[in-house]
């Protein structure tokens, strides 16, 4: 059963999109979940593609693959009888590096370098404002920076973060949409974003020609992959 996230997703996906796609997402949603075998891990974390490294058991649609993609360090890739319909990006930000990100965890009752209990529904009560705060900075940075590209021809809309497992960690999932005015969808994007005391990782994917990596090509791939998405972070090998 798709969460209420799903159904919101669906819904917007359904009113906005041409025909065509409409009787795409009718056919595949939900579609049947085929497991597929853990990919396995790295002698060495530093080299190669990290969701070698992370990746746990796969979850995906009747006949679509998802691997480690060759070449690129950060992307997972998403196949169809040999086709590339889309890749799922991974970004690791050390705290250290990140001072914003510092204040928020302190004004949530968390200082750098206190020490992390996961399990600890105190700690998972904590951090899940300081990713809230980050998401909606996160928002803020994307509104504004499409308002300057578009103006009134593209509508921003946000979607409700939503506490999700990422791994053994506390995460949230986030997303957005532009939606043109005469209908349609212009892009749409999916992101989780989780911190293990030391790292905050960021997982992005989207429909979006203006995005080079971390994207599907049709926007009705992302939204059947969406769900096997949230399947695939609650089983990362994180931390």
């Amino acid at each position: 059963m798709l969460r209420l996230y799903h159904l919101l997703l669906g819904s917007i996906l359904v009113v906005s999109v041409p025909l065509g796609a409409k009787f795409v997402l009718t056919q595949f949603s939900p579609p049947k979940v085929v497991k597929s075998s853990t990919v396995v891990k790295l002698p060495n974390p530093k080299e190669g593609n990290i969701w070698q490294k992370i990746l746990g058991t796969t979850a995906a649609p009747t006949n679509w693959q998802v691997a480690a993609c060759e070449g690129n360090a950060l992307l997972l890739c998403i196949s169809s009888k040999g086709e590339r319909l889309g890749t799922v990006e991974i970004n690791v930000y050390p705290l250290a590096n990140h001072e914003d990100f510092q204040k928020k965890l302190v004004a949530a009752g968390i200082p750098p370098g206190s020490q992390v209990d996961y399990q600890s529904p105190k700690y998972q009560t904590q951090v899940l404002p300081a990713l809230k705060a980050w998401v909606t900075d996160h928002y803020a940075v994307f509104a504004k920076d499409r308002q300057r590209e578009y103006g009134k021809e593209i509508t921003f809309s946000t979607y409700p973060t939503q506490p999700i497992p990422i791994g053994k960690l506390q995460g949230i999932r986030y997303g957005f949409a532009g939606l043109k005015q005469k209908g349609g969808v212009q892009e749409q994007h999916i992101g989780y974003v989780a911190f293990d005391g030391t790292q905050l990782y960021v997982i992005t994917t989207a429909f979006d020609t203006g995005t080079q990596t971390g994207k599907f090509e049709k926007l009705e791939n992302l939204a059947i992959f969406q769900p096997y998405l949230d399947a695939i972070a609650a089983d990362l090998r994180l931390p």
